[in-house]
């Protein structure tokens, strides 16, 4: 038996931000600078209790968008600073990354594509998109995808295993034959775990030429 032909992959699965859109850490790192910050806070406040934390609470639609505000404040307070948690809600949707888009088009005519975004209910769309605009940009991206599973309609959230075997089940493919792009480690360790390859999301250009690798065909226009 072929080997190399047995592990081709049959699907790609993408994360959202970070990935097809710039990261909002850009845009937290920034806000940090304003408001005089700690550099990374907002990031380490996220990593503090991360199952119940607002952000996982906000992510899984268990509180409101006031409520989230209240939570993440108050959480910023027990560490001693005072932000603006309605700021970071406007961080959260990052630029369209046009390298990755049209890697994502091409991957779409050769294999099954789906994308797992943690997202919270803060903006217009799956994408979070602050204006109409932006938002009917993200909805054209969306459309691409087969099946976009989101962490605030599901009640799931990554790094949860169910919510990437969620996503293979509605492909109808194994693990095993997924590659998946994350910009965060701790949302690609449960996907390695389950088989599936994974691309660790730093540098767009570096992940597509890494991508490009794994699925033998061009990824450039």
């Amino acid at each position: 038996m072929n080997t190399s032909l047995a592990k081709k992959p049959l699907a790609v699965l993408w994360d959202f931000g970070g990935v097809i859109l710039s990261s909002p850490f850009e845009a937290f790192n920034r806000y940090e600078g304003e408001a005089g910050l700690p550099r990374d806070f907002i990031r380490s406040l996220n990593a503090r209790n991360p199952d119940s934390n607002a952000w996982a609470k906000m992510e899984r639609s268990e509180v409101s968008l006031d409520g989230f505000v209240t939570l993440f404040e108050e959480e910023a307070r027990q560490q001693g600073y005072t932000l603006d948690g309605w700021r970071i809600l406007q961080a959260l949707s990052g630029d369209i990354r046009p390298q990755m888009v049209e890697a994502l088009r091409r991957c779409k005519a050769a294999f099954r594509v789906a994308c797992i975004t943690n997202n919270m209910k803060s903006g217009e769309g799956p994408g979070m998109a602050r204006s109409p605009e932006k938002a009917q940009a993200v909805a054209e991206i969306m459309a691409l995808f087969e099946h976009v599973v989101e962490s605030s309609k599901l009640g799931l959230r990554k790094p949860d295993p169910l919510i990437y075997q969620h996503a293979c089940d509605l492909l109808g493919v194994p693990p095993e034959r997924c590659v998946y792009l994350d910009d965060l480690g701790i949302n690609l360790k449960p996907a390695r775990a389950l088989g599936m390859r994974t691309i660790k999301v730093g540098d767009p250009d570096a992940a597509i030429d890494e991508l490009q690798a794994m699925v033998g065909i061009p990824l450039r226009g």
